[in-house]
């Protein structure tokens, strides 16, 4: 399902393209993209961040955000939100072990106390929302996010920015109301911290792989 935050990204992305909006023009303010489409200002500014990680638009504290360029057509893109086979999503949990095992061993040599502060918030957050399906997606990718960020390298974290939410993908058993299946992935949320906080790189690139490839077995068992 298409969440209001990519749906605005992508209304914003169109303009863009089409040439409604030109390098150097406004988006529109934040109150004014607030009243056009009808949603919060927490998803005026994921989207506005999601297109800041994708090139499109640059924000000038105190004057707002400006268009920097029309897409190219040959720029990387995927609508994780569109994937509905299994055969799809198993596809993206390998692409994401491939760039988020590296992340996570970077990650554990760059590291800053602010970076560990982020991403335990993110493991808490997590845990607390157990029996919450749609808090512990959010909570699930701003885990995964953190660390990207924490790998120090721009690109890593506007990748998975790019993505966005959609990315994380629950076994349909965990999507009901009060269920409770993410014990095992607790376990694995706290080896990859335990790991970073060590600052051993070899040891967070195992148990973030641990953690992604499990993430496709229990995807794969529903």
């Amino acid at each position: 399902m298409t969440t209001r935050t990519q749906t605005l990204v992508d209304a914003l992305r169109t303009r863009i393209e089409e040439g409604a909006l030109v390098p150097g023009q406004a988006i529109g303010s934040e109150s004014e993209l607030v009243a056009e489409f009808g949603v919060s200002r927490t998803v005026v500014r994921e989207a506005v961040s999601r297109l800041q990680a994708a090139g499109l638009v640059e924000t000038l504290r105190g004057r707002g955000s400006f268009v920097l360029a029309r897409p190219s057509g040959r720029s990387f893109g995927v609508d994780v939100g569109g994937l509905r086979s299994a055969a799809e999503r198993a596809e993206l949990l390998e692409f994401r072990t491939a760039v988020e095992t590296e992340a996570a061993a970077l990650a554990a040599r760059r590291r800053t106390d602010d970076d560990l502060a982020a991403i335990g918030r993110a493991a808490s957050a997590f845990e607390a929302a157990a029996a919450r399906p749609a808090e512990a997606v959010d909570a699930d990718f701003r885990f995964h996010l953190a660390v990207a960020a924490a790998s120090g390298n721009r690109y890593l974290g506007r990748l998975l920015e790019t993505l966005g939410e959609p990315m994380i993908a629950m076994p349909s058993a965990r999507l009901r109301p009060g269920s409770d299946g993410t014990p095992p992935v607790e376990a694995e949320h706290r080896s990859i911290v335990a790991a970073l906080e060590r600052g051993d790189a070899e040891t967070a690139r195992a148990a973030m792989r641990v953690h992604l490839v499990n993430s496709a077995v229990r995807l794969a068992g529903g």
